[in-house]
């Protein structure tokens, strides 16, 4: 039983690491420019098909796919912010979560047309990596997506604090009125922002699709656990979302020897509320006070 927990704890660690920068995207966007993206799961669904065709259509190799990945969208979201978000922006809550919502249904409805329900998979291995811990083994795949979803997390936290554009996209998620005073074009700093949030989602969708099977739907799950791991983080705190990630891991990770999987979605939203009503600011960011 020892060495069964050890084993879900650590593979609830590489797990949730995935979970943290697929959370990122989400609290990025929401922290700059206030709003809650029901794309999200979609947007996770289009980085596993993206990783799809360019490995199947194009030869590419998964992990060089990331870049394709990132750049292609960035793009996208960028389009989807000038076409369907800016104009609710500074509205009420109910039109951007609608705005989003409908985007979120469009990709749905073209990508089961499309693709149908039928799952995907990725045929990825990288055997030379796995590792063994008393009589488990833990898959290549795995340890090279927790790494590479830690690297991003970390390239993106490098870039919000030591470059130009970054502190942009932090002084207008602070105060945008100030930010547009001292001659931050905020506008085009949210549209960024936005590509930002739905680039990073289209990458942890791509990791995702090279440990497991997929559908147009399989995003919607990875959506509910963003939104448990930016309440766990604090809602608008990349590197949050990042712990949180990992601490959301840590936890099906305990439960796994104990309990059935069936009851991992119960425990989760059980903590998802207790959260939300002991510690509305998060609960990582209640333990490192208020910033």
């Amino acid at each position: 039983m020892f060495y069964d927990l050890i084993a879900s704890l650590v593979n609830g660690v590489l797990v949730g690491a995935i979970y943290g920068l697929a959370a990122i995207g989400l609290t990025l966007i929401f922290g700059v420019m206030n709003v809650i993206n029901l794309m999200h799961g979609a947007t996770i669904a289009l980085g596993m098909f993206a990783l799809y065709f360019l490995v199947t259509a194009a030869g590419l190799n998964p992990y060089l796919s990331i870049p394709v990945v990132l750049a292609g969208g960035f793009v996208f979201g960028v389009g989807v912010y000038w076409i369907a978000v800016h104009r609710v922006i500074g509205g009420s809550d109910l039109m951007t979560l609608l705005a989003t919502f409908a985007v979120n249904m469009i990709i749905i409805g073209i990508g089961t047309a499309v693709w149908s329900t039928s799952p995907y998979n990725v045929d990825v291995s990288v055997p030379q990596l796995t590792a063994s811990l008393h009589g488990y083994t833990i898959p290549g795949t795995q340890l090279v997506a927790a790494a590479l979803a830690v690297i991003l997390a970390g390239l993106l936290y490098a870039f919000l604090y030591y470059t130009r554009l970054g502190k942009a996209i932090r002084a207008v998620a602070n105060n945008r009125q100030a930010a547009e005073l001292m001659g931050i074009n905020t506008q085009w700093v949210l549209a960024i922002s936005f590509g930002i949030g739905i680039a990073v989602a289209a990458a942890a969708g791509l990791l995702i699709a090279t440990l497991f099977p997929f559908t147009i739907l399989s995003g919607a799950n990875y959506e509910l656990k963003s939104f448990v791991v930016v309440v766990l983080g604090g809602l608008g705190d990349p590197a949050g979302a990042l712990l949180g990630g990992i601490l959301l891991g840590l936890i099906e990770g305990v439960s796994a020897p104990f309990v059935d999987v069936s009851w991992t979605p119960v425990i989760e939203f059980t903590l998802f509320v207790l959260i939300l009503v002991l510690f509305p600011k998060g609960l990582l960011r209640f333990g490192r006070g208020k910033r």
